[in-house]
């Protein structure tokens, strides 16, 4: 199988680079590529890649993923997160291919406490959401075979990420001010990455795998608030030896509104997993064992 990936230097690209890779010759590109175009600037370039390389499978791992930035620039997000993936699912179609898609929980308002489920009614309440969410709806309507992962509070041991923040806040400070009232799952580049190469597996090895096709919600089991986040991270390297100005009792609790910033952010990011455990008989581990694995490579 010919596999072409996108976003290969993001922290989930660089992830499933390696979860990718037995299962079969593997087209990784970037943004800055130079044989072929993976600018997603320019979808009709891409396009033409898709059509150059010919694979059985698409993974779009880019995206503008910079929340507050998005505000200023909703054209240049819309190219990127919308016309894109429509682009590579109308190609994808043609092919005959299958198209594997990643979009967030930030298609929902945030409302209520109970976790969203795949069926449940969208309301972005930012660009980055709205134009998430019509990445999916292009890629539903053009035909395509595809897997679309939603999920939520995404990091990796590569780049930075919340963990890494609230680690060098602590080292510099002795109280944190961090928010309670958004609750959500902290998932894994690593998670993603291993579920992807699992149901894809399962998608192109069976005669029945188009029928496991769709929208899914992906993310590590359990919930917290930023809070907690960051509380069990400071926790956790204390005793792996760390040295924090900050304990975690000295981590304070603040409500959303005390940090303004030019996109609203959902409160509710739960997300309902279990149709993809179901679906792939799949088990998804709780979020403290990520976290705690990451913080172990990164200490």
């Amino acid at each position: 199988m010919r596999i072409l990936l996108f976003g290969k230097g993001g922290q989930l690209g660089w992830e499933l680079q390696r979860s990718l890779a037995p299962l079969g010759e593997l087209v990784a590109l970037d943004f800055d590529s130079t044989d072929l175009c993976g600018d997603f600037t320019k979808p009709e370039a891409l396009a033409q890649t898709v059509q150059t390389v010919r694979p059985q499978l698409i993974v779009n791992a880019a995206a503008h993923t910079a929340v507050d930035k998005a505000e200023g620039e909703p054209e240049l997000v819309r190219t990127i997160n919308a016309e894109a993936p429509a682009a590579l699912a109308q190609q994808a179609a043609a092919l005959g291919a299958w198209l594997v898609h990643y979009s967030t929980d930030y298609v929902f308002d945030g409302s209520g406490e109970r976790p969203w489920r795949e069926q449940d009614a969208t309301g972005p309440l930012n660009v980055y959401g709205q134009t998430k969410l019509e990445g999916e709806q292009a890629i539903a309507d053009s035909g395509a075979k595809h897997l679309i992962f939603r999920t939520s509070w995404v990091y990796a041991a590569r780049g930075g990420n919340f963990a890494k923040t609230m680690l060098r806040l602590a080292r510099e400070r002795e109280r944190l001010n961090v928010i309670n009232d958004q609750f959500g799952a902290p998932t894994g580049a690593e998670l993603l990455a291993d579920v992807t190469a699992h149901a894809v597996r399962q998608v192109t090895g069976s005669a029945d795998g188009a029928s496991l096709g769709g929208l899914y919600h992906l993310s590590a089991s359990g919930q917290t608030s930023w809070h907690g986040y960051a509380s069990f991270v400071l926790e956790t390297a204390l005793k792996l030896g760390a040295t924090l100005k900050a304990s975690p009792a000295a981590v304070d609790a603040v409500p959303t509104s005390s940090f303004p910033t030019p996109a609203r952010r959902p409160l509710n990011s739960r997300l309902d997993t279990s149709k993809l455990q179901r679906s792939f008989n799949l088990v998804l581990p709780p979020w403290q064992q990520g976290v705690a694995r990451m913080l172990t490579e990164t200490l």
